[in-house]
């Protein structure tokens, strides 16, 4: 009888310290998926930014004792340029959204693949789509939890907020938010040249700005769209936008 009890309650303690360990590998995963990704981009995603072949903006001047004024460049509404789309995981833009105060500018680059862009690279643009400033619906995807999360605060957004989108042939892109939906991954539709109207030909230059929903699952895509307001050459200064003069 003892030997028995001896050996059950060996099973037991073997079976508990395999317990401890798995709990402690998932605990040791979470962290690795949840905080580390984002160390680790986030800290990779700037060195990106940083290296881009920007031209410089003009200097601020000084306003006496008060804070240097930014330069803010003039509004275009005519045609604008639109480079050619780049090869598969090239950075070639940033993206800024005023909204989401204390974000850092995240790199934007060709391809929505996780493995070679969306976990390593920040924002992908979906291939085929229109590049910034193009007729047609510049659609891009981002992580909303893991990897710097770009896009963790896309429900924030409301109709009428700015995304600033800066390309590396040095121009300036400031959409407009005009709405938002929640919809299902198989809903490829809003990412077609007419968000939602497959098919049709598009006659707006516009964002969308995808991701997973709700946070920590991949059930429903987050859908953001908005239209191009104005344009304008970096050489010319910054946008209103994010020098704080506009909302």
């Amino acid at each position: 009888m003892s030997r028995t009890r001896n050996a059950v309650f060996g099973t037991i303690g073997v079976i508990g310290e395999v317990l401890i360990t798995i709990g402690v590998l998932l605990f040791a995963f979470l962290v690795w998926q949840l905080w580390w990704t984002d160390v680790v981009g986030n800290r990779a995603q700037a060195q990106i930014v940083a290296e881009l072949p920007f031209e410089p903006v003009p200097s601020p001047t000084p306003s006496g004792t008060l804070a240097a004024v930014p330069v803010i460049a003039p509004p275009r509404h005519d045609d604008p340029p639109v480079m050619d789309e780049p090869p598969h995981a090239t950075t070639f833009a940033t993206m800024q959204v005023p909204r989401w105060d204390g974000e850092p500018a995240r790199p934007v680059s060709e391809g929505t693949d996780r493995a070679g862009v969306l976990d390593v690279l920040g924002i992908g643009h979906y291939k085929g789509t229109a590049m910034p400033g193009g007729v047609g619906n510049f659609a891009v995807a981002g992580h909303r939890t893991t990897y710097a999360k770009p896009f963790n605060r896309i429900a924030e957004l409301k109709a009428g907020d700015p995304i600033v989108v800066r390309t590396t042939d040095n121009i300036w892109y400031v959409y407009r938010v005009t709405s938002t939906q929640i919809v299902e991954p198989s809903d490829i539709g809003v990412i077609a040249p007419v968000p939602g109207k497959p098919g049709e030909t598009p006659t707006e230059r516009m964002i969308t700005l995808t991701t997973c929903h709700p946070m920590f699952s991949a059930r429903q895509r987050y859908i953001v769209h908005g239209v191009l307001d104005y344009w304008a050459p970096t050489a010319d200064g910054i946008p209103a936008e994010l020098a704080g003069g506009a909302s």
